[in-house]
């Protein structure tokens, strides 16, 4: 039977995961802090033998505990170690633009693989690299949110077009809009700083009167989005719904970005008030060895 150990943060999407999936136990992780802020963690149930999922929906901000957890494991014998990480970070930084930056993704996933065994994620943000095995050194299953996602659109959304907001998004779109069998656009973006970009579309006339349906991998600062959701209005067509896989919106652009659409909704990668779709049983199938179609 395998076993799941939720990180601090990741509790009620274990237990999700857990009810879908077969053949597993729920663990559960004691996590304190001392008085100068070390982190204790003691993980109550037994691994000896077992295969065990460590599930962090943010590996990035606690990696320092997944490290822990996954030694104490193996000193307690566990087998293979698995990091589920839904939203994978320090994937933006994949080249050095500049003279003296770290191309932090390189060294998170060399981090990683000499932590852990295998590592579950869902859509990745691959910019330069065309898989995760360009960077990780252990087995890597990349998940797909696209036939999720589709699905909520066929029952949510009636008469949707599917907005891609780059070059880059088309194959995606293309996917998302064939299970919702919708027509779809791709947008061109132009990036000019973290915080800053510059969107065009192309003459959407031929599908007035349909609802547009605006997707990202990941929403941060809502610049992209909202610059979109103008742009697209700048053409008479309503306001758009926007569908996100990783619902990051940092400081107040979850507010911002709501007040140039008529709905925001996500995957559950992350915790937000935004999340619609579920990704457990995703991942539940992927731990139990079952292929994505």
């Amino acid at each position: 039977m395998r076993l799941l150990v939720p990180l601090p943060g990741s509790e009620a999407f274990s237990a999700q995961v857990a009810a879908a999936g077969r053949n597993v136990e729920l663990g559960r992780l004691e996590f304190r802090r001392f008085p100068d802020g070390e982190r204790y963690v003691r993980i109550d149930a037994d691994p000896r033998g077992r295969p065990v999922d460590i599930v962090c929906q943010n590996a990035d901000e606690h990696f320092l505990t997944v490290a822990f957890v996954a030694d104490a494991l193996r000193e307690l014998g566990a087998g293979e170690i698995t990091l589920v990480a839904p939203y994978l970070g320090y994937m933006r930084q994949d080249a050095r633009f500049r003279p003296g930056e770290a191309v932090t993704s390189r060294t998170f996933a060399r981090l990683v693989s000499s932590t852990v065994d295998r590592l579950v994620t869902v859509d990745p943000h691959l910019h330069r690299f065309a898989s995760l095995d360009e960077l990780y050194d252990i087995p890597c299953v990349a998940l797909r949110a696209a036939p999720l996602i589709g699905d909520w659109i066929v029952h949510e959304v009636a008469n949707p077009l599917i907005i891609g907001p780059d070059a880059e998004s088309k194959q995606w779109a293309a996917e998302i809009a064939a299970k919702a069998e919708a027509p779809f656009a791709v947008l061109s973006k132009r990036r000019r700083g973290d915080r800053e970009v510059e969107i065009s579309v192309p003459d959407l006339g031929r599908h007035r009167g349909r609802q547009p349906v605006l997707i990202d991998d990941i929403a941060s600062s809502g610049r992209t989005l909202t610059a979109a959701a103008e742009a697209l209005g700048l053409q008479g067509f309503p306001a758009p719904v926007c569908v996100v896989v990783h619902p990051i919106f940092a400081g107040d652009a979850f507010a911002k970005t709501s007040e140039v659409f008529r709905r925001i909704v996500s995957t559950d990668t992350l915790p937000h008030s935004s999340n619609a779709i579920t990704v457990t049983s995703l991942i539940a199938a992927a731990l139990a060895g079952e292929r994505q179609v």
